[in-house]
């Protein structure tokens, strides 16, 4: 009897996994050697994730018939020089979502990128990492590192070179539907060698506690034009709000007697230029920060570097940028995934992606 109901659990284990989804493991393994200076202190440190945070991941579909098939993706961000994990301890922090994908679209479920983010990073010449990183001075949108908790997103198939996303994340706030609450869109069109983009996100920042306070709000609109021996990338943004603008560090990272003040109502402006040169492509951008504020405390970014191919998936880099701040602004040169602790930054790294 034992034997005939072992036999049974392992047809019912067998029938199950057929039923499974269709998963691909992936990952990426960054490692770097980092200084950081014109800040308190110069540091010299070998840290993870400064082309692109280093993470495990797993993603699937399953084909459920007409058309239809259940998506999902759970990514684990972690620090590849202690193997601590990042996103500040969380398991799944990069992503973790499921959802359903028709010929009318895709809704997906769970943590998730802002299309306001995605918006800027596909136009960042760095990729939103390095040194070069747009998000050292461009907004960074959703929950934090602009990613998006409790969220609902729908990504519409394209329709004459147009696509759309739209999406809404509960705050889920006892009593105040409204408190953090989090929506957010793009409307995207890529016809030829150009690709243009327009993204906004609001977010409310009320919480149980704390009432009645202005919304951060945060529109861009970027470009990407390939014209074969190079791509030009620009972008235009517009913060508005509280917490619209924060810097990446806020610990007075220069020292000022008075610590500086994160502006309510800026914008910003990204020019920039990717070259391939054999097996190996040159990179720079220029990032100007324009703080409208009475503050006045702007900011421009200047960056450089080179990214060379050992294969299709390692690749070498080395990366310098400089932030020039103005009225006692503190904003700091980071990368992929660290904020920086200064106003310049030196990376010569390795990526593995597997």
């Amino acid at each position: 009897m034992k034997k005939t109901m072992f036999a049974l659990a392992l047809g019912a284990s067998a029938a199950a996994a057929s039923a499974q989804s269709n998963v691909t493991v992936y990952g990426i393994v960054d490692m770097a050697l980092v200084r950081e200076s014109g800040g308190l202190a110069t540091t010299t440190k070998l840290t993870s994730g400064v082309e692109a945070g280093s993470r495990l991941g797993f993603k699937g579909t399953e084909d459920l018939g007409g058309g239809m098939s259940a998506i999902f993706l759970l990514e684990n961000g972690f620090q590849s020089d202690t193997g601590a994990l990042g996103q500040g301890g969380l398991l799944f922090g990069r992503q973790a979502y499921v959802g359903l994908q028709t010929r009318s679209g895709t809704v997906t479920l769970g943590r998730q990128y802002t299309p306001q983010y995605l918006a800027v990073a596909a136009v960042d010449p760095f990729g939103s990492g390095t040194a070069g990183d747009t998000k050292n001075l461009m907004a960074s949108t959703g929950n934090g590192a602009s990613r998006m908790d409790n969220a609902i997103k729908y990504a519409s198939p394209v329709w004459g070179g147009f696509s759309a996303e739209l999406v809404y994340g509960a705050g889920e706030v006892s009593g105040d539907s409204a408190a953090g609450r989090q929506l957010g869109g793009a409307l995207i069109y890529s016809g030829g060698p150009l690709t243009l983009r327009l993204a906004t996100h609001h977010r409310d920042n009320d919480t149980a506690t704390l009432k009645n306070t202005s919304a951060a709000n945060n529109t861009v609109l970027t470009a990407l034009y390939d014209a074969g021996v190079l791509k030009a990338h620009a972008a235009y943004g517009r913060d508005k709000g509280l917490n619209s603008a924060l810097p990446r560090n806020l610990a007075n990272p220069f020292g000022y007697a008075v610590a500086p003040t994160p502006s309510t109502d800026s914008d910003v402006v990204l020019v920039g230029v990717t070259v391939p040169q054999g097996m190996g492509v040159w990179l720079a951008s220029y990032i100007r920060k324009n703080d409208k504020t009475g503050f006045d405390q702007d900011a421009q970014q200047f960056a450089g570097g080179y990214r060379y191919y050992l294969s299709k998936r390692t690749d070498l880099y080395g990366v310098y940028a400089y932030i020039r701040n103005k009225n006692g602004a503190g904003y700091t040169v980071g990368s992929a995934i660290e904020g920086g602790t200064g106003n310049r930054g030196l990376n010569l790294g390795i990526r593995h992606v597997f």
